[in-house]
């Protein structure tokens, strides 16, 4: 990097059903969104004309207003010299609205950047939630036209990994638990009541062998952040948080893999993470707090044994320890990730960011981690084909 960013403030709603009207009047997308940003910029000691350029994640297939991202940068009344642009990336889209913000200034086009996402998924009809997942999974032409969807290759995945490490499901399971009680003291989570093991594994079956539990709900959200160079942070006299260094890695292939492969192994993960730690300066036993993009209870196993937290097949195992818990040794999703804190897709790794920020700034509540120093998020496109790695580094 040329120079550094950092992230001097953030808003964000409760994850959970946002667009149902309010007497006679319906709560639309960009209002939502301007919540947050009002919310962000007050918290940076910022005002309007100080934004020279938004990052927009895409809001999704099924939104009505098109372009939204000129859209909201018009009724913000931005006018922006650095750029104004929507992004997509599939389950990475929040995490390529942060990164692109990111670059504008460490690049030097800009010293403050808006990055901001809203999804609306709840309203979204069951049918045609349903044909949009199938024409992302793989060829239209031939492998979408069987009707595998995201949940369903996870839910593979984790019938191998049950079977081939010799695992009982309660262990994997017990992922879902772990994420429950980070959210309950978690007041953006939209799941946030108790959960124990015997509930998980009761609960109505999904896609065998997850269950209702081990899934993510629908949900909409809004998250917003102000992105600006370390001298104007430092300038502000305000607390904020530095992004130390990024690592991305793509495997050339989309979601389902056309040739054969081993369904375990997260590569992507492995390299984006070691590019991230490596310019950073920093050792894996550096980071302090882990947001892993983990869809299932299946992706945070796989994700935790990518990293190298754990030996291949423990990564379950050791949730089940309670080595992942906000006050364990490697705490991971202490918002309470994709199961329990929520997961409105394109926005998600934009949570992510703003859990790894309140973490690293010491606002995390009762889920607070230790002598946090140091955050890494992660973010993966779809079936482990992609990831993006961002660390964060405290500057009180």
């Amino acid at each position: 990097m040329m120079r550094r960013a950092a992230i001097l403030g953030y808003g964000a709603v409760p994850v959970g059903s946002h667009q149902r009207a309010v007497g006679d009047k319906a709560v639309l997308e960009h209002e939502l969104a301007v919540d947050v940003v009002l919310d962000a910029v007050s918290m940076a000691g910022l005002s309007r004309d100080d934004i020279e350029g938004v990052v927009v994640a895409h809001p999704g297939d099924h939104t009505r207003q098109g372009y939204f991202h000129t859209f909201l940068t018009a009724y913000l009344g931005i006018q922006a010299r650095s750029t104004v642009v929507q992004v997509l990336g599939n389950g990475m889209t929040g995490g390529h609205a942060f990164d692109l913000a990111v670059h504008q200034v460490t690049s030097g086009q800009a010293d403050c950047m808006l990055s901001v996402g809203v999804h609306f998924e709840t309203g979204v009809p069951t049918l045609q939630h349903l044909d949009y997942s199938i024409r992302l999974t793989g060829d239209v032409d031939f492998q979408s036209v069987f009707g595998a969807v995201p949940i369903a290759w996870y839910a593979m995945d984790a019938q191998r990994y049950l079977y081939e490490h010799r695992l009982e499901r309660a262990t994997l399971a017990s992922i879902a638990v772990k994420n429950r009680d980070h959210a309950m003291r978690n007041p953006l989570a939209q799941y946030r009541s108790p959960l124990t093991i015997e509930e998980v594994l009761n609960a109505r079956p999904i896609v065998e062998p997850l269950g209702l539990y081990e899934v993510p709900g629908r949900a909409d959200g809004a998250v917003a952040l102000m992105i600006v160079s370390e001298e104007r942070a430092r300038s502000s006299g305000l607390p904020y948080v530095l992004v130390a260094s990024r690592g991305f890695q793509h495997e050339g292939q989309h979601q389902i893999n056309d040739r054969p492969c081993d369904v375990l192994d997260y590569d992507t993960l492995r390299q984006a993470s070691g590019r991230a730690l490596h310019d950073a300066g920093l050792g894996l036993s550096d980071i302090d707090t882990f947001q892993v993009y983990a869809p299932c209870t299946i992706v945070e196993a796989l994700g935790t044994e990518a990293l190298g937290l754990f030996p291949r097949g423990q990564g379950a195992a050791a949730a089940a320890d309670g080595q992942t818990r906000f006050d364990g040794q490697f705490p991971v999703n202490t918002c309470g990730g994709c199961l329990s804190r929520g997961h409105p897709p394109e926005v998600t790794p934009l949570y992510d960011v703003v859990e790894a920020v309140m973490q690293l700034l010491g606002r995390a509540g009762d889920r607070q981690v230790a002598s946090c120093e140091h955050a890494m998020t992660i973010c993966e496109l779809g079936k482990y084909n992609a990831s993006l790695v961002h660390v964060l580094r405290a500057y009180r």
